[in-house]
């Protein structure tokens, strides 16, 4: 069994030849999804995070939105970027979308890919400390992050407060006490999922990963789980962890499918570089009848290994179609790979 959910991006432009025009449009059309997807069986709504681009920037109050539409499904981020992020101001909107949301958010965080801008964090108010990179800087906002979800009081109160205070230090609030144990990193590397793994966090791999062995990226991908998954035994943790992965997958059921997606030619990995220094390897994409892409799925280690598949969506195409596309793996593929 694994739990199926979408990840989309949110894409938006004003172009005639898109469902999603706006800023606007993007918002409403993915809480319309989260609830249609809901309404399918699929078990999760993500988000991705990306600033200075027409695309889904500031997930909270989308989250919060769709949590007051939906009951049952988990809703996500896959990844919020640490680099742009005041932990502090960060934790508070957590714990206010959690509580809309009556436990279901499944928080993705990581320290971020490259941007539509140069260093858009410094931006944002933030600059790397002495000896730090970016990187670091980002690692370092999620380590706070972490420690603030343990919801111990570090703040001096008042003497003379506006409203009464509970005993001792304050804490931030609101707080909600389970979601430290919703916390995902999106790890591109074998060091940063052990990095992770050590800290208590979940797992998401997504179709992007550095380039470390030169093997298939699903290879590739899977002996990172398995490493995560070392990690976190080695260090002690005593609950489950639990890790995603994303894959682009259509199944051809109708003569729209063939038409937006029959001649797909990304079906074999990709190297580029995301940084002048980081060789970085994409992971195909699956486009077949579904016969054949049964087949094709079982071929895959890393899905293999994980416990959460998320289908990444062309919003732009549509609610209707994306809901289409979503309820096609969910009946013609899940149950014969024994997803469902």
């Amino acid at each position: 069994m694994k739990k199926i959910g979408f990840l989309s991006f949110g894409h938006w432009t004003p172009s005639p030849q898109s469902q999603t025009r706006s800023a606007a449009d993007t918002l409403l059309q993915s809480i319309e999804l989260a609830v249609a997807a809901e309404q399918s069986g699929a078990d999760g709504a993500y988000f991705r995070v990306h600033h200075f681009a027409r695309q889904l920037a500031s997930p909270f109050p989308l989250l919060a939105a769709v949590g007051a539409r939906t009951s049952r499904i988990e809703i996500g981020t896959a990844v919020i970027d640490m680099r742009y992020e005041n932990p502090l101001y960060m934790l508070e909107d957590a714990g206010a979308a959690d509580l809309i949301a009556g436990g279901r958010l499944q928080l993705g965080i990581s320290r971020g890919s490259p941007e539509q801008v140069i260093d858009g964090w410094k931006y944002f108010g933030y600059q790397p400390a002495e000896g730090e990179t970016d990187a670091d800087m980002g690692r370092r906002h999620a380590e706070i992050f972490l420690n603030m979800l343990r919801g111990e009081g570090f703040a001096e109160p008042n003497p003379q407060p506006m409203f009464p205070n509970p005993p001792g230090l304050l804490r931030l609030e609101p707080h909600s006490a389970a979601l430290r144990e919703r916390i995902w990193w999106g790890a591109g590397s074998n060091a940063t999922a052990v990095w992770a793994a050590k800290l208590g966090m979940n797992l998401q791999s997504s179709t992007l990963k550095n380039d470390e062995t030169g093997e298939a990226f699903h290879v590739q991908q899977a002996a990172q789980i398995r490493a995560y998954r070392a990690a976190w035994k080695e260090a002690g943790h005593t609950r489950e962890p639990r890790v995603s992965v994303s894959r682009s997958v259509f199944a051809l059921v109708d003569d729209r499918d063939r038409a937006y997606f029959g001649n797909a030619r990304e079906n074999e990995d990709q190297i580029g570089f995301i940084d002048p220094r980081t060789r970085a390897i994409f992971g195909r994409s699956y486009a077949a009848e579904p016969d054949v892409l049964i087949e094709q799925l079982r071929q895959d280690d890393a899905i293999a290994e994980a416990d959460t598949v998320l289908l990444t969506v062309p919003n732009q195409l549509g609610v209707a179609y994306n809901a289409h596309v979503i309820e096609a793996i969910l009946k013609h593929v899940a149950p014969a790979l024994g997803w469902r």
